[in-house]
């Protein structure tokens, strides 16, 4: 993991999602950037002037407020934080984010889950989510409430696609910094009466191609995914969610999983990584 890309709207539950973006980064010894995606069409209102400022005088006026964000924020001087800022002008939050990280070549994007106003939310939330289907790299989403201390239990959802393969081989990356275990869970339903056929089959398929060996394995039976899996996620301590954003021809099981990213990434109270089948 070379660079880490985190986005802010200077909110308060950006502040969160910074601290732990700094951190992660610190582990993992990546480079941060820190960016900040402004309208300048929209940037006159904000500050009360009744015309459009200069380009230049914008991102200048952004990039101080960057500086000060994350002066206020994070501990010791800028100069020794070792981090860059960048404020970006562009109308589509979305579009300027993803262009910055293909720039980068991003390993990793970091962004909050929630806001708590409806302005907010267009970067917290629905942001969020529209990068989770549309971004280059994982999205790592964190809740308000989300410290990073040691991150010693990851779980990973698979239905045991060879998507989620590559997925578990770029996870493992991040668990052997941390010495975490991956925790490989599947649920099923009755209708999939192979899956405890198809766990075997998985693990030996994942075993030649992950050699990282804190890798553990379980079957939930339920017919609720999601609250099942919320308990699970409480029974294992589980500090990290993974789960892999798939695009698949059957049309039902495609939207049931996509919105099941979204709601989990909506409702939980540990950090979510979303990879996206279609950059594998």
């Amino acid at each position: 993991m070379k660079t880490i890309l985190h986005a802010t709207d200077f909110s308060d539950n950006a502040i969160t999602a910074l601290k732990y973006a700094y951190v992660f980064s610190k582990k993992t010894k990546a480079v941060l950037w820190v960016i900040h995606i402004f309208n300048n069409a929209t940037l006159a209102s904000d500050i009360n002037e009744p015309f459009l400022l200069p380009i230049e005088e914008s991102i200048q006026q952004k990039n101080t407020k960057l500086k000060e964000f994350c002066e206020s924020h994070l501990e010791g001087d800028f100069e020794t934080l070792n981090i860059q800022i960048e404020a970006i002008e562009n109308s589509s939050i979305v579009a300027g984010i993803i262009s910055k990280a293909n720039e980068l070549f991003a390993s990793l994007i970091i962004t909050g889950i929630k806001g708590k106003s409806a302005i907010k939310e267009v970067l917290i939330g629905s942001t969020t989510k529209k990068l989770i289907e549309k971004a280059p790299c994982p999205i790592l989403a964190i809740p308000t409430n989300a410290t990073l201390n040691k991150i010693k239990t990851i779980v990973y959802t698979t239905d045991f696609e060879e998507e989620d393969i590559i997925a578990i081989f770029k996870l493992a990356e991040i668990a052997k910094i941390f010495k975490a275990t991956i925790k490989i869970v599947h649920v099923f339903q009755k209708s999939d009466t192979d899956a405890q056929q198809e766990m075997e089959w998985f693990k030996e398929i994942l075993k030649q191609e992950v050699t990282y060996q804190n890798l553990e394995f379980d079957l939930v039976f339920s017919d609720d995914i999601y609250t099942t899996l919320l308990q699970y996620l409480g029974e294992v301590k589980a500090d990290l969610l993974v789960m892999l954003e798939r695009e698949q021809k059957e049309l039902i099981k495609k939207i049931f999983h996509k919105d099941l990213v979204k709601k989990m990434g909506s409702n939980i109270h540990i950090p979510l990584i979303s990879f996206n089948e279609i950059n594998y």
